[in-house]
């Protein structure tokens, strides 16, 4: 159990963010389209997406180099890579880190088999002209080809790496972040959830495994994506990736830079389980130990932002928790009813959209929540919300039994 120990949690702050999706290329973009329930859902047609079936998702329609990028980077970067860095890009500007000495300045990145999709067309490229193959395939196929780009164009020498959490994979990276944070190894960390690229070997594993749908909504897209309602037949794919810029507070002060929250509680647990099937236990073990780490009551929360894929068995043990957790009188609606489930990048953009509802004091709404599988609770419907959020709680979750949970505080 994961757990930040002998510190004060509203050191740890959030002053800078950025985010990249399939309804939005930044957080003004992002925000517009996530108040307003805009979604892109539909047949997915990036190469490499489609063979003999056709898997709906919501896919980046542009991504244009920054001017001050240089152009073979650019060029020799993967898809997961471009987006990773004008993602970090749009967090670095925001927080006002140029200056900073870069071996104070740490990044990790949630995820790992990023490049999924690029590799499968490397391979049916080259497998008859093997020799042709670049060289720099070499080392572009490793997840440490993101901390490499991004470390390369905003010279961070402090530390990076990548964390496998499956879809709790965002979440993991912002509590790594805090912890080289704590143990000194860093001033200011970066934490993101990149963009998991999928190939159509991926897509048709995790349809047959019963994970992602929509067998019943394949010819209606926009219907696809709804997370507690009765009629869910699992998750629809969504590319994003979100980073969010970690430090102390007075590390923060010192430079006027104004707080977006307090990180004030987090949680950790493991179901020792390989397989996809959640566990109730383990998700109240993480929120409860992010509750208390928060010195919080669970009626001090007034917003949740939970995991909630549209999985058949996940959404209904995930309420479950909630309930068991006496949370079931705060405001909940599903991010990914708007713009699909991320995977390694979900828990990162989740906490964006949490941090950017907050700027607004709105609450976005739930697509396609027409029948409620807990009508009971206090769901955001098709209308967003006016709603001062003070205390919000987002929830990630994994395959192999991985929980997360984390505390927020409003500081705006």
């Amino acid at each position: 159990m994961y757990s930040m120990k002998n510190q004060k949690q509203s050191e740890f702050v959030i002053t800078g963010c950025g985010v990249t999706s399939a309804i939005g290329r930044g957080k003004t973009e992002f925000t517009t389209a996530l108040l307003q329930g805009m979604h892109a859902f539909k047949v997915m047609e990036r190469p490499g997406r489609q063979k003999e079936t056709s898997f709906l998702g919501a896919e980046i329609h542009s991504l244009s180099c920054p001017n001050d990028f240089p152009k073979k980077t650019w060029r020799t970067a993967s898809f997961s890579g471009k987006v990773a860095m004008v993602t970090l890009h749009e967090a670095w500007e925001e927080a006002q880190l140029h200056g900073i000495d870069s071996r104070r300045i740490g990044l990790v990145i949630g995820g790992s088999n990023f490049q999924q999709r690029e590799l499968i067309q490397k391979f049916e490229t080259y497998k008859e002209n093997l020799h042709f193959i670049s060289p720099t395939y070499g080392f572009s196929f490793m997840d440490s080809d993101l901390c490499g780009l991004c470390t390369e164009q905003f010279d961070i020498k402090g530390l990076s790496y990548t964390v496998g959490g499956a879809s709790a994979s965002g979440q993991v990276a912002i509590l790594q972040a805090i912890q080289a944070i704590q143990t000194g190894q860093v001033d200011i960390c970066i934490a993101m959830g990149a963009l998991m690229d999928l190939s159509y070997l991926e897509c048709q594993a995790l349809r047959s495994l019963g994970a992602m749908g929509s067998d019943r909504y394949a010819n209606d897209p926009a219907r696809a994506s709804r997370p507690f309602d009765a009629d869910r037949d699992g998750f629809i794919f969504g590319e994003s990736c979100g980073a969010v810029v970690i430090e102390r507070l007075d590390s923060a002060l010192s430079r006027q830079v104004k707080p977006y929250a307090s990180i004030i509680g987090t949680g950790m647990t493991l179901d020792g389980n390989r397989n996809p099937n959640p566990s109730c236990e383990g998700e109240v073990d993480a929120i409860k130990t992010a509750l208390d780490q928060a010195e919080l009551s669970p009626h001090e929360i007034d917003y949740i932002n939970p995991h909630g894929t549209g999985s058949l068995i996940g959404d209904e043990i995930e309420l479950q928790a909630i309930y068991e957790c006496q949370l079931s009188h705060a405001y909940i609606n599903a991010t990914k009813s708007i713009i699909g489930h991320g995977l390694t990048a979900a828990g990162t953009v989740e906490l964006i959209a949490t941090l950017l509802q907050m700027k607004e004091s709105k609450l976005h709404p739930t697509r396609n929540l027409e029948n409620p599988i807990s009508p009971s609770l206090q769901w955001v419907g098709e209308k967003n919300v006016s709603h001062e959020i003070k205390h919000a709680l987002t929830l990630s979750m994994g395959f192999g039994g991985i929980n997360t949970a984390i505390c927020i505080k409003n500081e705006m």
